[in-house]
């Protein structure tokens, strides 16, 4: 029996192996996904009556933002959140904002802050378009063309991830790099976005329910913190 014949035998075995512990991850990451989608629609239920409430004394039109997305397999889908920029700005193009964006309401500013805005994304998550945990969802613009998608649109595009932790507060750096003489769409694409899907890679090469669990850990305690973890750095 040749060396060769072994070598290829041993590599074939680590892919049987390789492909069963996805399988197993992937069954249940997914059962996961549903058992705490269910139990936050639920815990957060009067806090979404709440928020729904206020924003339709406060504004006009829909109570909830959708926009396109791309997902698994380049699958376009409607990401949900609550509004929370006047109405005539739903259709947009200008996809990024930073703090001092006149769009945004004074209601908005502060679901924003804690990240209250994101809550709908459970329903999101409900459907199965998209994962608790798993690389933040694009727009087509900034994912047509860009190869260095193709491996992250591999797996379900999550609430949260690696760069929402390091980014959470995006839109206070978008505003000081807007501040030093930069416009938000132009630093996004060639110092966040690059990063951004540098730390998905970084999470699809470590996926695991431990990794899992420790950004979901990490993004509450960031957000239940986030005084105290402003970037100030551009």
């Amino acid at each position: 029996m040749s060396a060769d014949f072994i070598d290829k035998k041993i590599r074939l075995y680590s892919y049987d192996i390789y492909e069963v512990k996805l399988n197993y991850y992937i069954i249940l990451k997914r059962f996961i996904d549903l058992l705490l989608s269910v139990f936050g629609i639920i815990l957060f239920s009067p806090l979404f009556i709440i928020i729904y409430i206020l924003i339709k004394i406060t504004t006009s039109g829909n109570v909830f933002f959708k926009q396109i997305r791309i997902g698994k397999n380049y699958k376009k889908f409607y990401i949900y959140k609550f509004k929370t920029m006047i109405s005539s700005s739903e259709n947009n193009n200008l996809f990024i904002t930073s703090t001092d964006d006149e769009r945004i309401t004074k209601l908005g500013a502060i679901l924003r802050k804690f990240k209250l805005d994101e809550l709908p994304q459970l329903f999101n998550v409900l459907k199965g378009d998209m994962s608790i945990v798993g690389p933040r969802p694009e727009v087509p613009k900034y994912v047509i063309d860009n190869i260095n998608f193709n491996k992250i649109l591999t797996v379900k595009p999550g609430i949260t991830d690696f760069a929402s932790i390091k980014y959470i507060n995006e839109e206070d750096i978008l505003y000081k790099a807007k501040k030093n003489g930069n416009t938000i769409n132009s630093y996004y694409i060639e110092n966040i976005l690059p990063d951004k899907i540098e730390l998905a890679h970084q999470y699809i090469n470590n996926m695991s329910i431990i990794t899992d669990l420790f950004i979901i850990i990490k993004t509450f305690l960031i957000v239940f913190n986030i005084q105290k973890n402003k970037r100030s750095d551009v």
